[in-house]
């Protein structure tokens, strides 16, 4: 049988840390269909450069020539969609990228996967598998004391991030139920980690910090997210592509719900201790207010016991471990955070703060 994947959206953050753990855990081939856009970085996957195994093409999911091309070239077993316009702020500044690309997008990947499954034999069609990594934003915002989000809640996406992540995920959905197409879907919270392009809140905190600059905070910073190392998210998609049951929904989450004002705090006090700053004081110097963006969801949280109680998967990093790895990451690689912060991303930081200081 033939052990070949294909991954979309494979130079992004969560992509690109799922391939090169792939490599190092599966060693099996992966072709890598990304079409690098502004958050799409080869250099994340530049020990793969000589690596055989590892196929590169970059191209648009929305192209149906080329996807079909390299389905029939290559013949994976498996398909894992990362691909997708992921950051809420961008999508209120410009929701058509988001449009484009997580529904226009999707709906073309689904199309070219369904002609190509339907010419499967039958051996390789009870083997194929649609993974679909989306996030625990379709299901809206959560107050202080409900339940954490399950699979079962409603979807009530608040941004054009969320809303085009929603109708990804319905179009899976269907997929399955109209054409048989073996599909799997997840849905994570906020992922941290090595290699995150520094426009998310940790590393736009850590680069921040080290340059001297202010430290960006949304209102009055109690706004919780469930926060996930990315090599445990990573393991979790491994686990659900082996043994998830097709046209189930899994929720990945980390255990960890944490008031952004408590996550930059956090990022300031062991800066404090592993970079003190020259002149004495503390990170948290920085630390500045801006109006809160339009829409914001207070609370997000994940129920990850289904994952845990069907497939026996449960996160290794606490948040304390996890933060520490990610913030030597970043220290340890200051040129890979310098070559992303083109003039492109310096634009889009003055256009998203500018005007907002409070």
């Amino acid at each position: 049988m033939n052990e070949t994947i294909l991954v979309t959206g494979g130079a992004g953050f969560i992509g690109a840390n799922f391939v090169l753990d792939w490599m190092r855990l599966v060693g099996t081939p992966l072709v890598n269909l990304d079409k690098l856009t502004y958050a799409g970085n080869l250099q994340t996957l530049a020990s793969l450069a000589s690596d055989s195994r590892h196929i590169f093409v970059q191209g648009d999911i929305g192209d149906p020539a080329l996807v079909s091309e390299l389905l029939a070239s290559y013949k994976p077993r498996a398909i894992i969609n990362f691909a997708a316009e992921s950051h809420v702020d961008r999508s209120i500044h410009g929701p058509r990228d988001f449009i484009q690309t997580n529904i226009t997008g999707t709906f073309e990947l689904l199309e070219s996967t369904r002609a190509y499954f339907n010419a499967l034999d039958e051996t390789e069609r009870e083997t194929f598998r649609f993974l679909h990594v989306s996030t625990d934003e379709v299901y809206g915002t959560l107050k202080k004391d409900d339940p954490a989000f399950q699979e079962t809640n409603p979807y009530e996406p608040n941004s054009p991030y969320s809303a085009s992540k929603a109708a990804s995920d319905h179009l899976v959905r269907a997929y399955h139920h109209t054409y048989g197409l073996p599909v799997l879907t997840t849905n994570c919270s906020n992922n941290y980690g090595p290699y995150q392009f520094p426009e998310k809140l940790i590393p736009l905190m850590i680069v921040n910090a080290l340059a001297g600059k202010p430290l960006p905070i949304y209102g009055d910073g109690q706004q919780i997210r469930d926060w996930l190392y990315v090599g445990d998210h990573c393991t979790a998609i491994r686990r659900v592509l082996e043994s998830g049951t097709l046209g189930e929904t899994y929720n990945i989450g980390g255990w960890n719900e944490k008031p952004n004002i408590e996550i930059v705090h956090t990022i300031c006090n062991m800066l404090d201790d592993i970079r003190p700053k020259a002149d004495g004081t503390s990170y948290k110097t920085q630390i500045t207010t801006v109006a809160d963006r339009p829409g914001h969801d207070r609370r997000y949280a994940i129920d990850a016991g289904k994952i845990e109680k069907e497939l026996g998967w449960r996160p290794a990093e606490t948040f304390e471990t996890g933060i520490r790895k990610t913030l030597s990451w970043y220290l340890d690689n200051q040129q890979w955070v310098g070559d992303v912060q083109s003039g492109a991303y310096r634009e889009w930081v003055e256009k998203n703060y500018s005007g907002r200081i409070i």
